[in-house]
């Protein structure tokens, strides 16, 4: 099947289940009050969904390996240990007292300035430290997992409650005013690195071919790493960590597609990760009732298809 009529089955499946989501249960009485409430989830899940499967995918070209993703240089620990910081420094009455713009931003800046240091300090010419990179990352992602746990341990249990719930990504309570300023930081950000995409599919086979066709290697990994810290920024800082699921739509749309064109194949991401958070969020609140959060769903799904990409790989 050709790529585009692939895409566009998709596109379809897309608008059924968004459609669905919005219109679904609807009555006179509700319009007014949940049509509203519903665009915004909506818009935040094609938000975050997209972002996570462009920068999955993208993170994935850089380092020549499908099985790994951008929380790997620990930015999901470091969002996890910054939520855990605040409760434990001023507690659930104290922080209700900062404006949820203050929050959204300090964390915002503090996990794309976390990975600007690691670029900065880490990254060089040589390839090797790409490498390196990902190590130190994984060792830091460790560091504040473990420190998110110790002060998790001291804290009042009703205040861990609320970090609790921070933990796992939530659609339902996103405010309109965060979600435009995270629309206006990734358009910015796609208009920064636009010129750059075009440079993908010859970056996939690697530095020294990618350098003998007159890529600029160097300077064009430091852009998409940059991005990819910026997109997983905005979108863990919007929503909440969603470990799992730039693993799962990436490499569902390298089996669905079978291509080396990324114009195709990150569209394609982009749409299954658009489709499986609105399918997941329409059948878990309209059919399970909200038995479990749609990110564990995810997780778990994700995680065994992880488990599957190793044994398949060590095969």
């Amino acid at each position: 099947m050709r790529p585009k009529t692939i895409l566009i089955i998709f596109v379809a499946i897309a608008l059924a289940f968004i459609g669905a989501y919005l219109f679904v249960g609807l009555t006179p009485t509700l319009w007014d009050y949940a049509l509203p409430r519903r665009a915004t989830s909506i818009l935040a899940i094609i938000t975050v969904g997209a972002a996570i499967a462009f920068s999955t995918f993208v993170f994935q070209t850089i380092t020549h390996n499908r099985i790994l993703t951008p929380s790997i240089i620990g930015l999901d620990s470091l969002y996890i240990l910054i939520q855990t910081i605040l409760i434990f420094a001023f507690g659930t009455a104290g922080l209700a007292l900062v404006s949820t713009y203050v929050q959204f931003g300090m964390t915002l800046v503090l996990m794309v300035l976390f990975s600007l240091l690691l670029y900065v300090l880490l990254f060089r010419r040589e390839q090797k430290n790409l490498y390196f990179l990902l190590l130190v990352g994984i060792v830091c992602g460790t560091l504040f997992s473990s420190l998110s746990t110790f002060m998790q341990v001291l804290i009042d249990p009703n205040e861990f409650l609320t970090v609790q719930s921070r933990m796992f990504a939530s659609f339902n309570n996103v405010q309109v005013d965060l979600l435009w300023i995270a629309l206006v930081i990734l358009a910015a950000t796609t208009v920064y690195i636009y010129p750059q995409l075009k440079y993908l599919d010859v970056i996939a086979l690697g530095r020294d071919q990618a350098i003998n066709l007159g890529v600029p290697y160097d300077q064009a990994i430091r852009k998409f790493l940059i991005v990819i810290a910026i997109f997983v920024s905005v979108s863990t800082a919007l929503v909440g960590p969603v470990l799992f699921l730039g693993l799962l739509v990436t490499n569902v749309a390298r089996e669905l597609l079978k291509t080396s064109r990324h114009a195709y194949s990150i569209a394609l991401s982009m749409l299954i990760s658009v489709v499986a958070l609105v399918a997941g969020t329409f059948m878990l609140e309209r059919v399970l009732s909200y038995a479990a959060p749609l990110s564990v769903v995810i997780n778990f799904v994700g995680g065994t298809y992880f488990i599957y990409l190793l044994l398949k790989g060590a095969k």
